[in-house]
C-alpha cells in the first residue's frame, strides 16, 4: 500500500443553515484497500459522501487528491479526477439492456453513429474481468435479480476508470447469495487496485470485505479501526458512543450463562 493516501479529507467540515452537519472530519482512502464507513443514522455518513463526490461542497478543510490539494465543487469534479459513486437507487434504466446502461450518457461513436459492437465488446471485457456473471449483455436489466443489478451498477461505474469508488449500501435488501456476489466484486475492486469505500450497517460486510472501519458519530471522527485487530463489540461502542450497548449487553448475559454452566 502506498505511503500517500489517493483520497484524503483534511478538517472537513459542512453545514446546512443552523445545522452542523460535518466538524473537523479527515479520512484517507489508499489504492487497494475497502474502508467501511460507519455510523448511526445521522451521523453524517451520505453528507460525507457527497462532499467527496462533489453534490455539496465543504465550507471548510480541505480535500487532496495523490497528495495535492483539489477543488470538488460539482460531480463533475470528482468524476474528472477518478472518483465514482453508486448510490442505493442504483439509477438503472429497467427498459434498457446491459450494455445500454453500462454506456448511458458515455456512448461509444463511430462517425455519429453509435458503435453497438464496439460497446458490447467493452462491456463483456469488463464484465470478465471483474468475474460477473449474467445470462447476456443484451438482456433488458429489469430481467436481472438484485444482485446483478447491483452488480451492473457498479461496472458501469467503472467505464470510466475511477480510483475510488464509493459503495452506498450495496447489499441493502439483497439476499445472501446476492450479498456474496456483490461482496465478491467488491474484493475484485480491491484486487485491481482502486480504492473502495463501503458504506453500510451489516457488520458481516465489514468484517467480510473491509481491510478498516471509520466511524462517524454525529458528524464527528470517532475512530479508524482495522477491522482485522478489532472486536465487534469496540465497533459498536465506536458507533453508539457508548461501552454499554445491546451487543455487550447480550455478550455479558452469554458469559454468564457459560460461568454458570
Amino acid at each position: 500500500m502506498s505511503a500517500t493516501p489517493v483520497l484524503a479529507l483534511r478538517g472537513v467540515s459542512k453545514r446546512f443553515g443552523a445545522v452542523q452537519a460535518l466538524t473537523d472530519v479527515d479520512l484517507e482512502i489508499h489504492a487497494g484497500e475497502v474502508v467501511a464507513l460507519l455510523g448511526d443514522n445521522g451521523a453524517g455518513k451520505s453528507t460525507l459522501v457527497k462532499t467527496i463526490s462533489g453534490v455539496h461542497p465543504i465550507d471548510e478543510g480541505a480535500i487532496e487528491w495523490e497528495g495535492r490539494p483539489v477543488r470538488v465543487a460539482r460531480p463533475n469534479d470528482a468524476q474528472e479526477l477518478g472518483i465514482a459513486t453508486v448510490y442505493q437507487d442504483l439509477a438503472l434504466c429497467d427498459n434498457l439492456d446491459v450494455v445500454a446502461n453500462l454506456f448511458l450518457g458515455t456512448e461509444l461513436r463511430r462517425a455519429s453513429v453509435l458503435d453497438e459492437i464496439a460497446m458490447e465488446k467493452r462491456a463483456k471485457e469488463l464484465l470478465d474481468t471483474l468475474s460477473i456473471r449474467i445470462p447476456s449483455v443484451r438482456i433488458p436489466v429489469a430481467s436481472l435479480s438484485g444482485g446483478q443489478r447491483q452488480v451492473v451498477a457498479i461496472a458501469r461505474a467503472l467505464i470510466g476508470a475511477p480510483k475510488v469508488v464509493i459503495l452506498d449500501e450495496p447489499t441493502a435488501a439483497l439476499g445472501v447469495e446476492q450479498t456474496a456476489q456483490v461482496l465478491d466484486l467488491v474484493e475484485r475492486l480491491r484486487e485491481n487496485g482502486h480504492g473502495v469505500i463501503l458504506i453500510t450497517h451489516n457488520m458481516a460486510d465489514v468484517r467480510a470485505v473491509a481491510d478498516r472501519a471509520a466511524i462517524l458519530r454525529l458528524g464527528r471522527n470517532n475512530g479508524v479501526f482495522s477491522v482485522k485487530d478489532t472486536s465487534h463489540e469496540e465497533i459498536i461502542a465506536a458507533i453508539t458512543g457508548a461501552t454499554d450497548n445491546a451487543v455487550t449487553r447480550r455478550q455479558a448475559r452469554t458469559a454468564t450463562k457459560e460461568d454458570a454452566k
